[in-house]
């Protein structure tokens, strides 16, 4: 299904690449249409398609979204980090990337064909599509042009939102290149940010709601549904906290005043919920399938970034670690970030988020397996049959994708070819909480974050959720940030809310002061509870599971994990007593005596304050070719209005 709809797409891709020809720029690649006339493209539905499908190259190509973007842009927040950072590795490349302290310099991104130069690639494919369209493709009159139009409307407002997220003020390209505008200085975001409102109010009009027609049957293609939700999301954006070029704060522009952001966020998440063409389903299955390569729209995803089996790093970076080419995988990768621990401990103990979240542990080396054969899609592959083996606090690993739920052996070095999914319905529920919330009261909010706790967590708990978050907008508030934690943790959107939110200090020191009470010896405060240790066996089938303990999937015989001790409450003692039962210990928060968690670790998480550095310069090697037009000035080269 996937792959068929990939590869066809992709063949088209490739012959219309031979009519692409590029000029490089200050702040982009451009290709334009050269072998074919604009109107014979534009006016053919197949080749306006291939044309709407190359935008998405530029979302997959090895330094864009692929291995710069997604990996990088995001941690660290105050429930996720690179694993692992240190004070001491401050300046080394990756860590200074996510630890709000980035060099222009920065060897990753200083090149001149990393995210910041493919996204406005992808802009410009973009514009040259919406161009084409609007002045070939007969929109008025043949419904699936039009929805070639709000496509390529939409990814441009993908782009040029996660461009502001990362880099803030940044040229405006709204028009294929020409000489006249080859070189341009930042735009003020908010300019921008009204654009792309209005742009996707109009692709709202051309877009299919999901499965209306065959085009939006899969999540690999702009629904009615991702431009309203994304609507949404720029919307909360525009409306909040970033960092400017006189400080940290919300923008001075009368429309994009916060109750007229928080009226389209609602009205927009409304009429996704209200329409009825997706649904929420059981949590864990959302996962499976965005790691089954199952793209049928009308479940809680509502687009993805697709990548073909040969790109993306997605499990690579946000998968559980694979030590060695084992009875799950070619490739000894995943485990690049990770939940920090302080996350695992802070979730319910009944909420079934946790154990799908955060993983305490990664499949084993070669030592600890045997070699053998396993059959993939008729390919025979030798690798070794590994167990899970327990990992450490500073080493935890996200688990809503994972290697071990796929259907096909990954054979590529690095990717993996699993879609990246860049929105889902639980986030458009709780964007209508939060909305509706500031508009009309935490009662009428209640209604929309009530689905997404209640597959989550005993009704009881909700209950009492309920009276808690309800007593007032503030606490209503509090309970929004700390429910987006819980359902979104390893999805790359925490780090955007808290700089919108404009609590990004407070809560970065906040996880610092967190991770100190955990890694302490004793541990204190809310986890002076855990205990020093835990206990562990391999599972055995039929074997007879003691109360208390955990498995974090299906279990599987001989290679599956049976752990006693990462409850709070869980003691010492019990965990002694399991002896008998086949459980050993193993240190867990200790490591000959010293804590794992270290100060150098925790000093790592930020080395500045993050409102002040929340993002990046643009990179050298594009100021330096700007004509003068671009510079770092300043914070960042930010502009004031």
């Amino acid at each position: 299904m996937k792959e068929e709809y990939k590869m066809k797409n992709y063949i088209k891709l490739s012959i219309l690449a031979l009519s692409l020809a590029g000029m490089t720029s200050c702040d982009m690649d451009a290709p334009s249409i050269s072998s074919l006339d604009e109107s014979s493209v534009f006016a053919t539905y197949s080749l306006a398609e291939a044309e709407i499908m190359s935008i998405h190259v530029s979302f997959g190509e090895t330094n864009s979204y692929r291995g710069r973007f997604l990996p990088y842009y995001g941690i660290n927040s105050d429930i996720e980090w690179i694993v692992t950072p240190t004070l001491e590795k401050r300046l080394e490349d990756k860590y200074a990337l996510s630890n709000y302290d980035t060099p222009a310099s920065n060897g990753q991104m200083n090149t001149d064909n990393n995210a910041y130069a493919k996204f406005y690639e992808g802009i410009e494919r973009a514009n040259l599509a919406i161009k084409g369209l609007r002045e070939y493709g007969n929109i008025e009159n043949d419904p699936n042009m039009a929805q070639l139009l709000g496509e390529a409307l939409t990814l441009r407002a993908v782009i040029y939102n996660d461009l502001i997220k990362a880099w803030g003020d940044v040229p405006a390209r709204f028009e294929p290149n020409t000489s006249e505008n080859l070189y341009l200085p930042r735009t003020n975001r908010d300019i921008i940010y009204k654009q792309l409102l209005a742009d996707l109010l109009e692709a709202e009009d051309y877009c299919y709601w999901p499965n209306e027609n065959a085009i939006t049957r899969s999540t690999e293609r702009v629904s009615k549904a991702f431009v309203k939700g994304l609507r949404a999301r720029i919307a909360l954006y525009a409306g909040g906290y970033g960092l400017r070029g006189d400080g940290y704060r919300r923008s001075k522009d009368s429309e994009l005043a916060p109750s007229l952001m928080y009226q389209i966020a609602k009205q927009e998440c409304l009429d996704i919920i209200n329409q009825g063409c997706n649904t929420l389903g059981e949590f864990k299955d959302n996962f499976t399938k965005l790691c089954q390569d199952d793209v049928t729209a009308g479940g809680e995803s509502l687009w993805e970034i697709p990548f073909s089996e040969g790109r993306g790093r997605v499990l690579y970076t946000y998968g559980v670690r694979h030590q060695v080419e084992d009875q799950y995988t070619y490739q000894p990768r995943g485990g690049v970030n990770g939940p920090l621990p302080t996350l695992f401990y802070d979730y319910d103990v009944d909420d079934i988020r946790r154990d799908i979240t955060c993983v305490p542990y990664r499949w084993g080396t070669k030592e600890d397996g045997v070699p053998t054969t396993v059959n993939s899609n008729g390919v025979n592959f030798n690798v070794y049959q590994v167990p899970q083996v327990m990992s450490n606090p500073t080493a935890m690993y996200f688990g809503k994708l994972r290697y071990e739920w796929m259907k096909r052996f990954v054979t590529s070095t690095n990717d993996d070819g699993i879609n990246w999914q860049y929105m889902r319905l639980a986030d458009v529920y709780l964007m209508a909480a939060e909305a509706i919330n500031e508009l009309d009261g935490p009662s009428a909010a209640w209604q929309y974050m009530k689905p997404v706790l209640d597959r989550a967590l005993p009704a009881a708990k909700v209950s009492a959720l309920q009276s808690k978050y309800t007593a007032s907008k503030t606490a209503f508030f509090d309970g929004i940030v700390d429910q987006r934690a819980f359902e979104f943790a390893g999805e790359m959107l925490r780090k955007a809310d808290l700089v919108r939110w404009g609590n990004i200090d407070e809560k970065m020191a906040e996880a610092k002061s967190k991770l100190q009470d955990l890694g302490s010896n004793p541990r204190k405060g809310d986890y002076a509870d855990l205990p020093e240790k835990v206990y562990v066996r391999l599972y055995e089938k039929d074997m007879e599971i003691p109360a208390g303990t955990l498995m974090f999937d299906t279990p599987v015989d001989g290679e599956t994990l049976v752990i006693y001790g990462l409850n709070h409450g869980d003691t010492d003692d019990a965990g002694k007593n399991l002896k008998d039962a086949g459980f050993e210990s193993k240190g867990w928060f200790l490591s000959n005596n010293e804590p794992r968690i270290t100060n150098d670790i925790i000093d790592g998480l930020y080395v500045v304050q993050p409102s002040t550095h929340c993002l990046w310069p643009i990179w050298t090697t594009f100021v330096e070719n700007s004509n003068n037009m671009l510079n770092n000035d300043g914070t960042y080269g930010q502009l004031s209005d």
